[in-house]
């Protein structure tokens, strides 16, 4: 299943918007934007900024005057790609069909790309939110947090922490739930309430975004045993060679997948509850769970 129309449409917007973004930037330090722009450029499906200005469309028309947020979105989460696959952490050679970054420049460029990258992002959003109201200023803390020491590197940290050691099972939830949910989640409730969503809406799509998160992550987890290194673009089984504990390993393949389809079912439900023309983010849960990479 592919991503398709009006989608398609936005994710290549997005695209073009980050690959000019980068282009030509540096002098002597044109090096770390050359590794920064190769991570942004080896492609990738853009599932997070295009959460958030999926849910953004639900309440306002023009969603091209929030794709600097997107493309900060995207920032943020390929730091955390590059930085994952450094040697220190997943020691992983190959992303989105590409060599990894600390493949191709090095390691130290590459520690630097993701940390300038990450950067990167913080400055679109600061320079987005000059003249704005408050909306766009808690928006962008909400991306902040959820890729933070209580978000995303949050989540890292316990991963690196889980190797070799079989955790509990609230533990997994946690991990994950920070790991991979937390900027998903956030993602979508900064959308809202950057849009001016009432609270009732803000809370049905922040349950949303934690099923979506989990689905999510549950299908990484099978794809990683069952997928094939060429159409995903990274190395399988690598789970499994790391000796981690995940939701395979927790309730077997078929459970996985029954949780799977029965999650995206209720994501699909929470939407269905939800005003205005939710057929875009349904159409994108859909593709979430029926990917293949």
């Amino acid at each position: 299943m592919e991503i398709k129309g009006a989608i398609q449409t936005l994710r290549e917007e997005l695209n073009k918007y980050l690959h000019d973004y980068m282009e030509g930037k540096g002098s002597y330090n044109k090096r770390v934007y050359e590794a920064m722009q190769y991570s942004l450029d080896a492609g990738g499906k853009r599932i997070r900024p295009l959460l958030f200005l999926l849910t953004y469309k639900l309440y306002k028309v023009d969603c091209s005057e929030v794709m600097d947020i997107a493309a900060a979105i995207e920032m943020i989460h390929t730091y955390s790609l590059i930085h994952d696959d450094l040697p220190a952490m997943d020691n992983d050679d190959l992303r989105r069909g590409k060599p990894t970054n600390h493949k191709v420049f090095g390691e130290a460029i590459a520690v630097l790309a993701g940390d300038g990258l990450l950067n990167e992002a913080m400055s679109l959003m600061f320079r987005h939110c000059i003249g704005k109201n408050d909306n766009a200023i808690r928006a962008c803390s909400i991306i902040s947090e959820s890729a933070g020491a209580d978000g995303m590197v949050g989540g890292q940290t316990v991963d690196i922490l889980s190797e070799n050691t079989k955790i509990p099972i609230d533990q997994l939830y946690y991990m994950h739930s920070k790991k991979t949910g937390a900027l998903i989640k956030g993602s979508i409730i900064s959308a809202a309430v950057y849009a001016g969503a009432s609270k009732a809406e803000i809370d049905k799509l922040s349950y949303y975004g934690e099923k979506l998160g989990l689905a999510f992550q549950i299908k990484d987890d099978i794809l990683d045993l069952t997928g094939d290194t060429a159409l995903l673009g990274k190395k399988v089984k690598s789970d499994l060679n790391n000796n981690k504990t995940t939701f395979i390993s927790t309730y077997g393949i078929n459970k996985c997948k029954e949780m799977c389809n029965s999650i995206t079912s209720e994501c699909i439900e929470v939407l269905n509850g939800m005003s205005g023309d939710t057929s875009y983010l349904k159409d994108l849960t859909s593709f979430l769970l029926n990917r293949e990479k």
